[in-house]
């Protein structure tokens, strides 16, 4: 088959902040907007030197467009309002020091403050991550072995799920923290990221524990872009339904440690590990990587299909069938696409 937070003495107010970005914008754009007709906005082309800006935990939506205003970024709080209202991308914007050149449009200032080249001491966990990768990332900001395995060991996995390990905890966003935090502070934050993205999900989908769906999500992250989440997560569950192994490349990839391939040998697919879906039926025994809220809500709301299989037949095609007729037909048509250079 197919295959910022900037950490002051309240971590956690930094990780709600984001969460809370785009419900601020809209209230204060309800309560400061009426009557306003215009709002003044720099041309584009003309920019100024950069300035540093801060965006402190906690802060409103009317503060930090009052900020930018007052720092010269944009010429009024009302359009980037307006800009931020509009675009969803908002409520990614990370707590922290942002670098930002002045007297630009609004939409480039929002712009601006989501491009993580911006953001001093950034740590970015992407969609998928594993947990050795992001042990990796930060070791690189400068932690020991011995300070992450300390801190993995003493950050728990929240409830109620039942596991021993952070995988799939760790939240794919982009932290910033000050130089000076621990490696425990820091993993315990993106641990609280997790809570707060998931904190209006209810962990219940037919019999399955709330790990097991977490699972399920992280198999969703990897083999499937967000287009078709949701019909991955139904083939996971139609072939788990009917005894089928799952035959997912990506828990292949994951038992030999591996990123970056498309494809896996007939010799891979023996690898003896409780991960490797073509040995071993059902889920494998956790989380495969870090799942975003999007995953987390299509493995939790599949949308109704009989498919039983799926095959990416060239980027930004990714077709479901029931019939294995079709999925070797369509697999023909990957393989031709693949030994033309498509997938590169």
């Amino acid at each position: 088959m197919k295959v910022v937070q900037t950490l002051l003495s309240k971590p956690l107010g930094r990780l709600i902040c984001a969460a809370l970005f785009t419900l601020s914008f809209t209230l204060c754009v309800r309560a400061l907007a009426p009557g306003v007709a215009v709002a003044p906005d720099f041309s584009a082309g003309s920019p100024g030197a950069e300035v540093i800006v801060e965006i402190m935990p906690g802060e409103t939506g009317s503060q930090i467009a009052a900020k930018l205003e007052s720092a010269g970024v944009v010429k009024s709080a009302l359009a980037f309002f307006r800009v931020a209202v509009g675009d969803e991308r908002s409520g990614r914007i990370a707590a922290g020091e942002h670098k930002l050149e002045s007297r630009i449009p609004a939409k480039e200032a929002l712009n601006q403050l989501l491009d993580p080249q911006r953001i001093p001491n950034l740590i970015v966990i992407r969609d998928g991550e594993r947990l050795n990768e992001i042990s990796e990332n930060l070791a690189k900001f400068g932690f020991t072995p011995q300070q992450l395995t300390v801190a993995l060991t003493a950050v728990k996995p929240p409830e109620p799920f039942a596991s021993k390990s952070l995988e799939g905890f760790l939240y794919p966003a982009h932290y910033s923290f000050n130089k000076g935090v621990s490696a425990e502070e820091v993993i315990g934050s993106m641990v609280e990221k997790f809570l707060s993205a998931t904190s209006d999900v209810s962990w219940h989908y037919r019999k399955f524990t709330p790990y097991e769906l977490l699972t399920i999500a992280s198999l969703v992250q990897t083999e499937g872009t967000p287009d078709v989440f949701g019909n991955v997560a139904r083939v996971i569950y139609n072939r788990l339904e009917k005894g089928i192994a799952l035959q997912f490349d990506s828990t292949v990839h994951y038992a030999l440690n591996r990123r970056g391939e498309i494809r896996v040998s007939v010799e891979d697919t023996k690898v003896k590990s409780p991960y490797n879906t073509f040995l071993r039926q059902g889920l494998p025994p956790g989380p495969i990587g870090s799942p975003t809220k999007a995953a987390i809500d299509a493995a939790l709301n599949p949308p109704l299909g009989d498919w039983l299989y799926f095959v990416t037949v060239k980027p930004r095609d990714t077709r479901f069938t029931s019939s294995y007729d079709q999925f070797l037909q369509w697999k023909t048509e990957y393989k031709k696409n693949f030994k033309a250079g498509l997938f590169e």
